[in-house]
């Protein structure tokens, strides 16, 4: 089956910098991707090669099979059928939501572009908001319309350039998911460039997380978090500490960690590791004989984070219902649970045969 959309090797240079670096990736009919990563990552100069608007140095990109970018071949990005849904909506403040979503439809005669005006409405459950200006509408209907815009010339595939950047965060997660389910339900093409992990989980298929211009991993989000294929990639995604520790005679871990199952490998004694701890990993236990102190705390209503000191001066996080209050300077009784910690170590030494 031919890929909807397909970057092979592209690099993208401004001058000497480069700012996209031997990026590969593939998207099926259907399929929703990701580009997430820090700022200056290079994933919104990835997206801008894709509809067109940045020329490529190296490598081609070809949608439905059609290669639209090579160094030497640039078709327009007005050419392309790509739909663009941008940071700020870039909704046009004189036009109401029913011309806002018509802007792209001069191609069709005047029936059609009502027809297909009135679906796009439908589509985004913004029927009765027609005649609305943007300046009347939620930061979440402005989205809808922006979206519906970029649906309405029934684009290959639809770009998403932080789309929920300027939304709250309850907002954001929501309308993901909300975005995901319409994209799917209509069997759109889509890529989503984001920082926020969350955002990427509640809405793609395929994560692409880009460092420093290259692509560090391209994954499932659950790949993503359980098997993170560098340090990198686990502590962006992680939200826990790298903490480092060495195996003992015994197969216990420095720092009070306790012992690894056999699933993480087998660790010779004296070897020196290092884990990605988070919270989760982390249990409150009453009656633990293991106590670490509270050097920070925050509050978030049905649970407390807690930053706990280990006894080399690492720190680890806790989550603890709400109820488990520990002042700061305090002693909260913890029990590790390392069963699906993530672990990295040094490659080890070759043995001679």
């Amino acid at each position: 089956m031919n890929s909807q959309l397909e970057v092979h090797k592209v690099t993208v240079r401004y001058g000497a910098f480069t700012a996209v670096e031997d990026v590969s990736l593939t998207l099926e009919k259907g399929q929703i991707g990701c580009l997430l990563g820090p700022s200056g990552c290079g994933k919104t100069t990835l997206l801008r090669a894709i509809a067109g608007f940045e020329r490529v140095a190296e490598g081609s990109i070809a949608l439905h099979g059609s290669v639209l970018s090579t160094p030497r071949q640039q078709v327009a990005a007005e050419q392309r059928k790509v739909g663009m849904v941008f940071q700020d909506f870039a909704l046009f403040p004189h036009l109401n939501v029913r011309r806002n979503i018509a802007f792209g439809l001069s191609h069709l005669d005047r029936r059609a572009r009502r027809a297909r005006v009135e679906e796009m409405l439908a589509l985004v459950s913004l029927d009765d908001y027609a005649q609305a200006y943007p300046h009347e509408l939620s930061g979440g209907q402005q989205q809808r319309v922006a979206l519906a815009r970029a649906l309405a010339p029934n684009p290959e595939i639809l770009l998403l350039d932080e789309p929920f950047s300027s939304l709250d965060s309850e907002l954001r997660e929501q309308l993901a998911g909300e975005v995901r389910e319409l994209l799917k339900q209509n069997g759109v093409t889509a890529i989503l460039v984001t920082h926020d992990q969350h955002e990427a989980f509640a809405m793609a298929d395929r994560v692409s997380l880009l460092h420093r211009g290259r692509i560090a991993q391209s994954d499932t989000p659950y790949n993503l978090y359980h098997n993170p294929a560098n340090e990198f990639v686990a502590e962006f995604i992680g939200h826990g500490s790298m903490v480092s520790a060495t195996v003992d005679a015994a197969g216990e871990l420095s720092q009070g960690l306790g012992s690894l199952d056999r699933s993480h490998g087998h660790w010779e004694p004296g070897e020196h590791l290092r884990l990605l701890v988070r919270p989760d990993d982390v249990e409150y236990e009453e009656n633990s004989r293991t106590r670490l102190r509270v050097v920070g705390k925050a509050f978030r209503g049905a649970s407390y984070f807690y930053d706990l000191l280990l006894p080399d001066g690492q720190r680890v996080p806790c989550l603890t219902p709400s109820h488990i209050d520990v002042p700061l300077g305090g002693e909260l009784p913890i029990r590790f649970n390392l069963q699906h910690v993530v672990v990295f170590a040094p490659p080890r030494e070759p043995t001679a045969d």
